[in-house]
């Protein structure tokens, strides 16, 4: 498995070693020594998740202030356009974000980590969306930036489709007046 650096340090792309022939595929998309090295701790994954979305529909940006959990994301049916932003206001990137297209197709999977926002767009029908967490989902603590906050300047790759929301990523909060992490 290979190991891609992103803009920001601790955001990192992982690229599995595809093994394939006229029968399909195999890949290893999992291996928690390399993850451990990659990111310089053992990983404690407690649940996973799983979503399938229509063509446009944009799920984000989401964080938890309390019980921040860490995300390895990945797609096995579609493709999305993923997004991360650094909420930790102690960071040299505090408000950068990075932007990476997961599909099917090329395997990719992103590695979100605590005291980030994530993201992403559905650039097919029916995407499936997978990923594992670090900590135990907890609406008390979920908060939501605007997709379309002004200050991040996010380029979602929409080519000027308006994207789907939920009511609750409608009520999103722009940055500046969000809750970060120190």
């Amino acid at each position: 498995m290979q190991v891609i650096a992103t803009s920001i340090p601790e955001v990192l792309i992982f690229e599995p070693k595809v093994y394939g022939d006229a029968r399909g595929f195999f890949y290893e998309s999992f291996n928690e020594k390399v993850f451990a090295d990659a990111v310089g701790s053992v990983p404690k994954f407690v649940q996973d998740n799983h979503s399938r979305s229509a063509r446009h529909v944009l799920r984000g940006l989401h964080y938890q202030i309390r019980q921040p959990q860490g995300k390895l994301v990945r797609v096995t049916s579609g493709e999305v356009f993923d997004v991360v932003v650094d909420l930790r206001k102690s960071s040299p990137t505090f408000g950068q974000w990075v932007g990476q297209t997961l599909s099917a197709e090329n395997k990719l999977m992103l590695w979100v980590p605590p005291g980030f926002a994530h993201g992403f767009v559905t650039m097919a029908d029916n995407t499936e969306f997978l990923y594992k967490t670090t900590d135990f989902y907890a609406p008390e603590h979920e908060r939501c930036i605007r997709w379309d906050d002004p200050q991040l300047a996010i380029d979602w790759e929409l080519g000027g489709a308006e994207p789907a929301l939920s009511a609750k990523d409608k009520q999103g909060q722009l940055l500046v007046d969000a809750d970060i992490f120190e």
